[in-house]
C-alpha cells in the first residue's frame, strides 16, 4: 500500500492543481490551505466547508503529521514546559514563559542538537533529525492555546532557543516563521520572533541576503576565541573574527542590532580580560547584551559565576553606554530554564 503524503508538506498552488486534477474547482485548494495553516487544524473532518466526499478523498490521499502534547509540566512561576511527541516517535521540548504583560514561546528545531556546547543539555544528545515547519508551526500553535488557557492573552511572543541549531535546519525553519507570519497563517509580526543561533558564520550572512524580518541573537559566553572554543567546541571552526565579519554584514544588510546571550562562570569567563574582551566585541556593532543566570545540568563542570563577577560586567558595559539586562531564568525547578531542555522523557 502507498503511503500517504503529508498534505501541509503542499503549497497552497500545489493543493490548488491536487482539486483541478480531480475534476474539482481550484478554489478548494486555498480552503484547505486556510484550514491547514489560518485555523491550524489536524483533522479532515473539522474542514466543514467542504462536502462530506471531499473530506472523505482528503482522508483517502493525505495524512496529517502533527505533533501532540504527551506530557505537560507546569512551573511554580507560571512556566509550562511541553514534551511534543512527534508523528515518527521522537520527543522534543518546548516552553511557554509568562510574564505579567506577556507570553513567549521556546521552540525547539531539531530533535537533539548538531553542536557540542558544553553548558547545554541539548547537546548532550546526538543530532536524530530536523524539525519540518509544520512541527515547529505546531509548538506555537499548542502554546497559544496554553497561553490562552492559563494565562488569558494570545501569545505575543516567539524565540527559536529550544533543542538544536536553528541555522543548521534553515529552510525549515525560515518556512515556519513565513508559516506563523504570514496572514494566511497565525499572522504574528516578525518583530516579536527572535532567532538565537550559536553562531554559523555563513549562515547569519545568508539571514542578511535573505532580508529576514525577524530579530537575532547569538549565544556568545566569551568574546576569547581560546575560552569560548573550550565552552563551546566548534568554535574552533567558527572562530569569533569570523563571526564578528558575518554580524557586521548582517547590520548592514538589515540595519537590525544583535542581542548577545552570556553567562558568567566561576573561573571560566569571570576575569577582567573577559569583560574587557566583551566590551570590544560589542563595539563592532549595535547591540545589547543579556546576562544570563546560568542553570545547571547535574555535571558541576560548570557554576554560576559570583554576583560580584556579573557587576563588573555590568559597570563596564554600562559604562561603555552598551545595554545590558540580568536575565533570571524561569521554570528551572521542572528543567525548562535556558540550557535544561534535555527531553528526559523516553523515546518511544
Amino acid at each position: 500500500m502507498e503511503k500517504k503524503k503529508d498534505i501541509r508538506a503542499l503549497s497552497k498552488e500545489q493543493l490548488q492543481d491536487f482539486f483541478v486534477a480531480q475534476g474539482d474547482k481550484s478554489f478548494r485548494g486555498s480552503q484547505v490551505y486556510d484550514w491547514l495553516w489560518n485555523k491550524a487544524s489536524y483533522n479532515f473532518e473539522d474542514m466543514t466547508n467542504l462536502s462530506k466526499s471531499t473530506r472523505q478523498m482528503l482522508e483517502d490521499n493525505f495524512v496529517i503529521n502533527h505533533i501532540e502534547v504527551d506530557e505537560m509540566q507546569r512551573s511554580k512561576d507560571g512556566t509550562i514546559k511541553n514534551a511534543v511527541k512527534l508523528h515518527d516517535g521522537f520527543t522534543v521540548e518546548s516552553v511557554l514563559i509568562p510574564t505579567f504583560s506577556r507570553t513567549t514561546a521556546c521552540v525547539s528545531s531539531q530533535v537533539g542538537c548538531s553542536l557540542d556546547c558544553k553548558f547545554c543539555a541539548t547537546a548532550k544528545l546526538k543530532r536524530l533529525r530536523n524539525l519540518n515547519a509544520d512541527e515547529i508551526f505546531d509548538q506555537v500553535v499548542a502554546i497559544d492555546k496554553e497561553s490562552r488557557l492559563y494565562n488569558g492573552i494570545p501569545l505575543s511572543n516567539i524565540v527559536y532557543m529550544g533543542m538544536g541549531e536553528p541555522l543548521m535546519n534553515y529552510n525549515n525553519v525560515l518556512k515556519s516563521v513565513e508559516k506563523i507570519t504570514s496572514p494566511e497563517g497565525l499572522g504574528m509580526s516578525p518583530k516579536r520572533i527572535t532567532l538565537s543561533t550559536s553562531g554559523v558564520p555563513k549562515m547569519i550572512k545568508k539571514l542578511a541576503d535573505d532580508k529576514v524580518k525577524f530579530n537575532l541573537a547569538v549565544s556568545l559566553h566569551s568574546a576569547i576565541d581560546e575560552v569560548r572554543t573550550q565552552i563551546m567546541p566548534f568554535n574552533a571552526k567558527f572562530p569569533l573574527a569570523d563571526l564578528r565579519d558575518a554580524l557586521i554584514y548582517w547590520h548592514e544588510h538589515t540595519g537590525k542590532a544583535v542581542t548577545y546571550e552570556y553567562i558568567v562562570w566561576k573561573g571560566i569567563n569571570d576575569r577582567v580580560e573577559d569583560i574587557r574582551a566583551l566590551v570590544q566585541f560589542c563595539k563592532h556593532i549595535p547591540c545589547k547584551v543579556n546576562l544570563i543566570e546560568y542553570n545547571p545540568i547535574d555535571d558541576g563542570e560548570f557554576q554560576q559565576g559570583s554576583d560580584e563577577a556579573v557587576a563588573k560586567y555590568k559597570t563596564a558595559l554600562e559604562a561603555n553606554y552598551i545595554t545590558v539586562t540580568l536575565r533570571h531564568s524561569r521554570g528551572k525547578d521542572i528543567d525548562a530554564a535556558c540550557g535544561q531542555l534535555a527531553n528526559k522523557q523516553k523515546v518511544v
